[in-house]
């Protein structure tokens, strides 16, 4: 049998889960979607690339339990000779990104199943500390493990400075210097670019994404935009969501929706980004300080002595309130989950003998 999907990332994590169902005599098979493109996904199995689209019976119920695949899914699929494969549920995730739908006010993932999160900013003008709070912040909710790259160091006369000034923040988060043109630094991330391993690259556009996937891969696997040089603001060129496997079997999740993300619950990667100002909170004479008005207020002292930053201060407020909303929302979610329980729409767990009668539908 081949092993093609192994060197997709399959590992016991996910094997251990299709065990358990049991899917002997079923049909169904894993796969991991590579690709989305609206109602139709590219998936990946042990027997190649092929398209797949959802089972309609099992996702477009107005079930508000459904779990939809996003790039970087394993899930198990129902193959097809004459047409798209069929996908019939989503395996346990390791790692996810998630971002809040705006319209609907509601969790939107946006990838999963990742190893590291390169946290990628420009020595130019780039380059902005609150953003990188937000993006760290993110990341070390999602599962994975964060890494921070400032890129575009041949443009730069002392990089050194802004690694001096990430240090003050990031506590034992590798931050990494490179240059793609000139190939500085590049060596040092080969300690994460490595087969079988997923990246997924965070920050805005013109950070010199697509060169640095160039550099690592040997070859032009990205097109490469142009950037303004009033503002170092560049182009996205990404159109829609994909899994890129690298020569080397490094995998990059790349989707135009990395570099909006807005806060979803984030709260315990907001304290850990934020740990020092949690530290001073804990010093508080009350349990319930406001941080404003009452005495014996570690903030405000650590404010006016400049041991804290405003700057850092209201971006901390700034996302937990961000977070706490996002929190809000999923509590309300979760309580219609439960009312939709009650009312006997309950979330499909298929055994095998469900699963046969599902696979009769076809």
């Amino acid at each position: 049998m081949s092993n093609k999907l192994e060197k997709y990332g399959y590992t016991d994590f996910y094997k251990t889960q299709i065990e358990k169902l049991d899917l002997r005599d079923t049909g169904l098979i894993p796969a991991r979607i590579i690709e989305v493109h609206r109602e139709i996904y590219t998936i990946v199995t042990d027997e190649g690339e092929t398209t797949a689209r959802l089972k309609g019976s099992l996702f477009y119920n107005n079930n508000q339990n459904s779990i939809y695949p996003a790039i970087g899914d394993f899930v198990l699929v129902y193959h097809n000779d004459c047409g798209d494969d069929i996908i019939y549920t989503v395996l346990e995730r390791k790692s996810k990104f998630s971002r809040l739908d705006t319209f609907y006010e509601t969790e939107q993932v946006v990838a999963t199943n990742f190893d590291y999160v390169f946290i990628m900013t420009s020595l130019n003008h780039d380059f902005n500390i609150k953003r990188l709070e937000r993006y760290l912040s993110i990341s070390l909710q999602s599962g994975a493990i964060p890494i921070i790259i400032l890129t575009k160091a041949d443009l730069c006369s002392d990089y050194d400075a802004y690694k001096r000034e990430l240090e003050k923040i990031v506590d034992g988060i590798p931050i990494v210097v490179i240059s793609s043109l000139t190939g500085y630094g590049i060596d040092e991330l080969k300690t994460y670019i490595k087969p079988t391993k997923t990246i997924v690259f965070l920050g805005s556009s013109g950070i010199g994404k697509s060169s640095l996937v160039n550099a690592i891969s040997g070859e032009e696997i990205m097109k490469v935009s142009s950037i303004r040089e009033s503002d170092s603001r560049g182009r996205h060129t990404t159109t829609h969501r994909e899994l890129i496997m690298l020569e080397n079997g490094t995998m990059i999740i790349d989707t135009p929706g990395m570099r909006v993300l807005g806060m979803w619950e984030s709260s315990d990667g907001v304290n850990t980004v934020f740990d020092d100002i949690e530290t001073l909170i804990n010093k508080c004479r009350f349990n319930n300080c406001n941080h404003k008005s009452e005495p014996g207020c570690a903030i405000k002292e650590a404010l006016e002595n400049g041991e804290l930053s405003v700057e850092r201060w209201n971006n901390y407020i700034k996302l937990k309130k961000e977070s706490k909303f996002a929190k809000r929302k999923e509590k309300q979610k979760s309580t219609e989950k439960s009312k939709s329980l009650v009312k006997g729409n309950k979330k499909k767990k298929y055994n095998k003998e469900e699963l046969k009668e599902s696979l009769e539908l076809l």
